[in-house]
């Protein structure tokens, strides 16, 4: 079984753009306020508007992506913290509606209702309603809700630590994933994201977090940003600031997914990192759409590069294509198993 473990909603209806529209406008002028959260948005079109994903994974060889609400559309850092409550309640109801009408194709992560300066306590409420009454397995976590000027505390800060209990008690991995950038120096995808996986690893080197939640896990998407390429500075860093090795500080509840968009990239990725640690994904109709001229095929076709990597048995190839999602999503594998799809040792 091939899980994608990186999708988000990137073809929305133009209903759900149009409310988003009216609610950012009714800051200014109540009048303009959208007057029900009531989208108009039937089951034939949802189902319509995922098409093209569904399309990728059949050509592609892909049999289930785990699905949640286009990142950089969380933007947490508009409007109020109501506006970024209500959001988010949309965003996850879209995402539960698709994934329970193609349960076969999808399942579901979803966002958080986060914002800058603001407790994360107040996005409990709707961790747990996703959770123990949707079904969802995961949730995108924004280490910067200020949208590119990081104004609230590392993730190793108390801060985050009333999700983080919550995150453990429920079984739920977090990916670390920014939204849209509102600082200029940043292109969102291209800049912030990768700055975003980077700077989230190193947040993470600098403190002591698994010690207070062993059970915790991340995924840090994009391959991990800039980490791979330089793991001897981490390792180094880690080092001089006495800290145990990479392996023993953060590999057990760190992971890193397969977006990275060319074979040189995936072969370091999967030559530094331990194979234990590496998730298949590819994040199509995401930040890259196009195809590859010296290829001839999409950028984001990342099975591909996963297919050409030399030197990896069968069960390693397991692993990241179907074990590793397993394990780091355990209400994953729960849902498979019930559903007559056990996984098997690696």
């Amino acid at each position: 079984m091939i899980i994608d473990i990186h999708g988000h909603y990137t073809t929305e209806p133009q209903a759900l753009h149009l409310f988003r529209d009216k609610q950012l406008a009714g800051l200014a002028d109540s009048a303009r306020k959208p007057t029900s959260t009531d989208l108009g948005i039937s089951d034939e079109v949802l189902a319509k508007s995922v098409a093209p994903q569904m399309k990728f994974q059949k050509e592609r060889g892909s049999d289930l992506t785990i699905f949640s609400p286009r990142a950089g559309g969380m933007a947490h850092h508009v409007g109020t913290e109501a506006v970024s409550r209500e959001w988010t309640t949309i965003c996850n109801d879209l995402i539960h509606r698709i994934c329970t009408l193609l349960p076969d194709s999808f399942v579901p992560v979803g966002q958080l209702p986060q914002f800058p300066g603001v407790s994360t306590k107040n996005c409990i409420a709707e961790l747990e309603r996703i959770v123990n009454e949707l079904g969802f397995v995961g949730v995108n976590l924004n280490p910067d809700p200020s949208g590119g000027y990081w104004t609230d505390p590392p993730l190793t800060d108390r801060h985050w630590y009333p999700i983080y209990e919550k995150l453990c008690e429920l079984e739920v991995p977090a990916m670390i994933h920014v939204s849209s950038s509102c600082n200029p120096n940043f292109h969102h995808t291209g800049a912030h994201y990768i700055n975003g996986d980077t700077t989230a690893f190193m947040q993470l080197i600098q403190g002591n977090l698994f010690k207070d939640f062993p059970t915790l896990k991340f995924v840090i998407p994009h391959g991990g940003g800039a980490v791979p390429f330089h793991w001897g500075r981490y390792r180094g860093l880690a080092q001089d600031m006495k800290k145990p090795t990479l392996a023993e500080h953060l590999l057990g509840n760190v992971f890193f997914d397969t977006c990275v968009y060319h074979l040189p990239g995936i072969e370091l990725l999967a030559k530094v990192i331990p194979v234990d640690n590496i998730l298949f994904a590819s994040e199509m109709i995401g930040a890259v759409k196009g195809v590859d001229p010296e290829t001839g095929h999409h950028f984001d076709d990342t099975k591909r590069y996963v297919d050409q990597l030399q030197n990896l048995s069968d069960a390693q190839r397991y692993q990241i294509f179907e074990g590793n999602a397993r394990k780091v999503y355990p209400r994953l594998d729960a849902l498979l198993t019930k559903r007559g799809r056990p996984g098997r040792k690696s």
